[in-house]
């Protein structure tokens, strides 16, 4: 077998640029980028004021929920519980090391009604 002659540059480019053969290599996809949460580090008194009043009234409160809500930060917020449970705005359902549940203390609730079996019934008073 006789040996290949080699190519020159402007030949091998040539071949390269006419588009014949393989063409473009394939772009692989890095899969779909979760969008980046910006959650507050530090409390502004806006943000503050706002979790001050609002927080009291919800029947549910965790940590979770705090961050997805008024977008702060997980440490503010498990911290921000545990002085509001403190000075009794919020009250603790559930501690444990890795969940923590309260509840306001501020629910609205029907006075004049009571749930019980199922059915609604007046309360003496």
């Amino acid at each position: 077998m006789p040996p290949k002659v080699q190519k020159s540059k402007e030949a091998k480019m040539k071949a390269a640029m006419s588009g014949g053969g393989k063409g473009k290599k394939k772009k692989w996809s890095k899969g779909k980028m979760r969008e980046k949460a910006n959650n507050l580090v530090l409390l502004d008194p806006s943000t503050k004021k706002k979790i001050w009043a609002d927080l009291p009234k919800q029947k549910l409160i965790t940590v979770a929920t705090m961050v997805e809500r008024f977008k702060t930060g997980g440490s503010i917020s498990r911290r921000l519980l545990r002085v509001m449970a403190d000075e009794g705005l919020i009250k603790t359902v559930c501690s444990d090391a890795r969940m923590q549940i309260y509840t306001g203390t501020q629910i609205k609730a029907d006075d004049d009604e009571e749930v019980d079996d199922g059915k609604k019934k007046k309360k003496k008073k």
